[in-house]
């Protein structure tokens, strides 16, 4: 693999501890975090949310931890969730994890769009839920003008998204403090129980996939592993960035409780951190966080349109993608992984048009197809740890680590039968034909296409593909 990096992701220079946190913490805090009250008031009251935090957040930090021993255990392993997926499982569960993360990036982008022009829609009411014709045509030019600017190289985008970072994170701090402030104690008490939702475990079920999408990032250290100071670095910035963002997260649910019912949370319109802070303080609130989430999630496509094109030109890098995604222009941009990547951007965009409900679509379907890449580091971790390779005949950390991969294995594999069917079969619609890409790089290799086991999973996905389109077809399941 090239060392070369990628100047329009990072500067030149070697990655140090704050600056891979930084990209940790923005990477993770973008459009979700202002999702939530509405999210979480759909779902569940305050018992339910903290125990689907508790879970969230240990599940999520063994991930972390994972991500941590794996880059310090294989450090050879470069742009980890795909790389581990590969060593461990061969190459074509490293393309479809390779790929599957690059997708969930993109689609995630597309909650980003959505949440700017349902924002602005307070000013336009054309713009609507964010997937009208107008707010999609609007969304249509920023995703383009994104394009042609990282195409002529963006300079210091490490320095950059650590800027956005901090200009992120203040609104949300703003809202924690101010709802702590004005808190009516009666209307938290009231939301506790949750006795107008269904039962415990279905509240805690309900809220799986919007704490998976928040925590999206979390592995943004090990992505970008091969640009590090220090390889000890990437394991620190991964767990001191979980810890910061789940704390913040954690609190902008449980605060919002006090200030609205969770009956009127439910129905808030997204950004609905906006909605309540209005609330509580009046119209400024609602203006406040509707020009820190403008702020936030531009700095948050930036941020994931870069680490969606490197995920593809590293992949090519290794010739588990076509060749013709490894090509960089004078100014050291992939310029055919940024097309593909806006190019996918751009289709999901049109799609959210035929759904009733924009971000929840983007929201879960990305969630969906980090789920797969998750699982297939999570069970690399565990069969490192189950075999022992790297560890000497008594190593002092692998009961410790062995925990931690069952723990976070397990953690995964749970998230994805919480998912439900329908995100699921949607999400093998886009993996399937994914498959023409790993073809195509086999046959410039003048390699066979799939062996025994290859062939196995391919049938998997094209029946499971199969099926969703059907369902689909049929109105079994709906957008």
């Amino acid at each position: 693999m090239s060392d070369k990096p990628v100047a329009s992701a990072l500067p030149a220079q070697k990655l140090g501890l704050l600056t891979m946190t930084a990209m940790v913490v923005g990477g993770m805090v973008g459009a979700g975090v202002f999702s939530l009250p509405a999210r979480f008031g759909q779902e569940t009251g305050i018992a339910g949310a903290l125990i689907a935090w508790l879970i969230a957040g240990t599940g999520m930090l063994m991930l972390a931890f994972v991500f941590q021993m794996l880059a310090v255990r294989k450090p050879e392993l470069d742009s980890g969730v795909y790389a581990y997926a590969k060593t461990g499982f061969g190459e074509y569960l490293g393309f479809f994890s390779a790929f599957g993360y690059w997708a969930s990036s993109c689609v995630g982008n597309v909650t980003y769009w959505v949440l700017i022009m349902s924002t602005l829609s307070a000013l336009f009411p054309e713009l609507g839920d964010g997937n009208t014709v107008l707010a999609i045509c609007l969304s249509s030019v920023g995703v383009w003008g994104f394009y042609l600017l990282i195409k002529r190289g963006v300079k210091d985008a490490a320095a950059l998204n650590q800027i956005v970072t901090v200009a992120k994170v203040v609104p949300i701090l703003v809202f924690i403090v101010l709802a702590l402030f004005y808190l009516d104690v009666g209307v938290f008490a009231d939301n506790w129980s949750g006795e107008s939702y269904d039962s415990l475990f279905d509240q805690v079920k309900g809220t799986m996939l919007v704490t998976v999408f928040v925590f999206i990032g979390v592995e943004g250290a090990s992505v970008y592993s091969r640009h590090a100071k220090r390889r000890e670095d990437v394991g620190r910035a991964t767990v001191l960035g979980f810890l910061m963002v789940f704390s913040i997260f954690a609190s902008v649910t449980i605060v919002s409780y006090g200030i609205l019912p969770a009956e009127e949370m439910a129905e808030l319109r997204q950004p609905s951190m906006a909605g309540v802070l209005e609330a509580a303080v009046g119209d400024w609130g609602k203006v406040f966080i509707s020009v820190g989430l403008i702020v936030s999630v531009l700095g948050a496509y930036l941020a994931w349109t870069l680490m969606a094109a490197e995920v593809l030109f590293v992949a090519a890098e290794d010739d588990d993608m076509p060749r013709f995604l490894k090509s960089i222009s004078d100014v050291d941009v992939p310029v055919p992984a940024l097309l593909m990547t806006t190019g996918l951007i751009q289709v999901m965009l049109v799609v959210t048009a035929f759904s009733d409900d924009a971000f929840d679509l983007a929201l879960n379907l990305t969630s969906a197809l980090t789920l797969i890449p998750y699982l297939l580091a999570a069970a690399y971790a565990l069969k490192l740890t189950v075999t022992k390779e790297t560890y000497d005949d008594q190593p002092a950390g692998w009961p410790r680590e062995l925990a931690i991969a069952v723990v976070a294995t397990g953690y995964t594999a749970f998230l994805l039968w919480a998912a439900g069917p329908k995100y699921l079969l949607v999400s093998m619609i886009i993996y399937a034909p994914a498959t023409l890409l790993f073809v195509k790089a086999r046959s410039e290799q003048d390699r066979r296409w799939f062996d025994a086991r290859e062939l196995v999973i391919l049938a998997f996905s094209v029946i499971t593909a199969t099926i969703g389109v059907i369902a689909l077809a049929t109105g079994r399941i709906t957008l």
